[in-house]
């Protein structure tokens, strides 16, 4: 007789791992399962909130509770420095962004011959799930799926188009891609949409690039305070609570630093939390995003200024990171393997690193573990509630 296998911990990819190795999809730790395969929930195995779980591939793991979400995280995080011998000294407690927080979305629309289907792709598959409903995301964008479908049936092409929506402070920006208006009654149309359904912004990509439609004033995002102008498709942290989370956490580690420079800036995210007290240097290569940054950081009376510099064909050199008395970098999810490099070989004494890929982040911190650095600080970051993916806020000093 083969006894229960109980469920251990989750693999990378949301896969309950048994004690004996077995990989079992869609159980959590504290389940068992038994020869055939079949699941016994245990205490931290819920039931999920979304009618399109186990379809839609946007979620992985609403089936586990906060417990088993936050341990996830961790895991990943601590696995992932450990992969390169690395040991925290202090592992903060994990920030998990809670349901419906969420003020960025990509979903895709089709129009059908009974109307439209508009939602996420289905786990493994490019068939799109017809969206009822959506507890990750913020309301304001949750309301506007109904109407968006409604729109794409009327006004759509016969392909799939993208639907890009952001939270900012005027309200929602969407951005539909591949959706060609062609005549005057459906520009009018998509006109009509904007107004009624109050958008901050609706902009129109045919191929060339998103072209602005509709935007009765210039639509910001309010970062640490202060107003940045928001580029149509611009990066921005997925949830607010993330956001302020990571920002809090590094305002409060680089205490004493009076000058500061912010690698891949962005928007200004980070830059503008931490202009209190110092003066911060924004360096961002994207165009768009650097002249939002410059034209805020014009109003804080030079706490903050903003530079257009490629970094990974350019990093900072040595001798210009020298002039810092700290540096916090927040780079795509490829890393910054160069710009790091140059951070190992200079004389700063503190580092935070802000990833939204484990991985890539151990393959750098073991180059600043070389060049003398400790891990001091680690926060694991679920802003993507639900979903396998993982972010983290990192100290580095030495």
């Amino acid at each position: 007789m083969t006894l229960p296998d109980p469920i251990i911990r989750l693999a990378a990819k949301g896969d309950g791992v048994t004690a004996s190795g077995r990989h079992v999809s869609g159980a959590v730790p504290g389940d068992v399962v038994d020869e055939s395969g079949e699941v016994t929930p245990g205490e931290h195995h819920q039931t999920p909130p979304c009618r399109h779980f186990g379809v839609c591939g946007g979620c992985q793991l609403q089936h586990a509770d906060d417990a088993v979400l936050a341990n996830f995280v961790q895991g990943r995080v601590v696995f992932a420095a450990r992969s390169q011998g690395l040991e925290p000294e202090e592992l903060l407690p994990v920030h998990l962004s809670p349901p419906h927080s969420r003020r960025r979305a990509g979903l895709h629309g089709l129009r059908t011959a009974r109307g439209a289907v508009l939602g996420y792709r289905e786990g493994g598959s490019h068939r799109v799930v017809d969206l009822a409903e959506c507890p990750v995301l913020h309301p304001a964008l949750a309301a506007l799926i109904a109407p968006l479908r409604r729109f794409v049936a009327a006004h759509g092409p016969k392909a799939m188009v993208g639907i890009d929506l952001t939270l900012a402070d005027q309200g929602v920006e969407a951005n539909l891609t591949h959706f060609p208006l062609e005549g005057l009654g459906p520009t009018e149309a998509a006109l009509d949409f904007a107004r009624d359904q109050g958008l901050a912004r609706l902009t129109i990509d045919q191929g060339y690039g998103p072209e602005t439609l509709w935007e009765p004033e210039p639509v910001t995002v309010t970062l640490s305070g202060v107003p940045v102008g928001l580029p149509p498709g611009a990066f921005l942290q997925a949830t607010h609570d993330a956001e302020t989370r990571m920002a809090a956490d590094a305002a409060e580690w680089l205490a004493g630093a009076r000058v500061v420079a912010d690698l891949f800036a962005g928007l200004g995210t980070f830059a503008f939390a931490l202009r209190a007290d110092r003066k911060v240097l924004a360096v961002e290569a994207e165009r768009a995003a650097h002249l939002a940054c410059k034209a805020a950081g014009a109003r804080t009376g030079g706490q903050v200024l903003a530079l257009h510099r490629d970094l990974f064909r350019s990093p900072l050199m040595p001798e210009e990171l020298n002039r810092f008395d700290a540096v916090l970098l927040d780079p795509p999810r490829a890393g910054a393997r160069a710009q790091v490099a140059e951070i190992a070989a200079s004389t700063l004494q503190r580092v935070v690193y802000v990833s939204c890929n484990p991985s890539s982040w151990a393959r750098d911190a073991a180059t600043l573990a070389q060049g003398g650095f400790r891990l001091t600080k680690l926060r694991g970051v679920g802003q993507f509630r639900w979903s396998t993916h993982v972010e983290l806020v990192s100290l580095f000093e030495r």
